[in-house]
């Protein structure tokens, strides 16, 4: 593979009691979004939570701004029983196609304390039992990339 540290930093936490396996770390962006599509796998009825919203965001829709549907606040978890880290999210809900299931901006890494290293595609946080790791994979990094390509 060529460009190795280019790829993205791709995790799976646990959303809402569901793991989602493919979570996007983007410290570039100023906030969170969770994708419809993963709303409806993860078995969540979401039209009563979603609080209301009329603030567009830019970047994601290349040359276009997006309408969420709404705005919604989760539990996202990192780690296992023995050491882990929870914290409520608040998302933008887009209803449009993505290759991945939700995209982490700042707000949620300076929830987390979270520290992102893109080219070891690792992201670091404190847990209670000590620093938790969390290590992406290439191979599984490079085909995202390329399916959002």
């Amino acid at each position: 593979m060529t460009n190795v540290g280019h790829y993205p930093l791709v995790l799976g936490p646990t959303i809402a009691g569901m793991i989602v396996p493919k979570l996007l770390i983007d410290g570039a962006v100023g906030l969170n979004i969770i994708f419809v599509d993963t709303l409806k796998k993860i078995g969540l009825d979401f039209t009563s939570l979603l609080t209301p919203t009329d603030v567009p965001f830019y970047g994601i829709v290349p040359g276009k701004a997006a309408m969420p549907l709404g705005q919604i606040t989760l539990p996202v978890t990192f780690g296992n029983p023995n050491n882990f880290r929870m914290e409520f999210i608040k998302f933008k809900v887009a209803d449009f196609e993505s290759s991945y299931h939700a995209i982490f901006g700042r707000p949620t890494l300076a929830k987390f304390m979270a520290a992102p290293h893109y080219p070891y595609l690792l992201l670091k946080m404190l847990g209670p039992n000590g620093v938790l790791s969390f290590r992406g994979d290439l191979k599984s990094s490079y085909d995202y990339d390329t399916e959002a390509i």
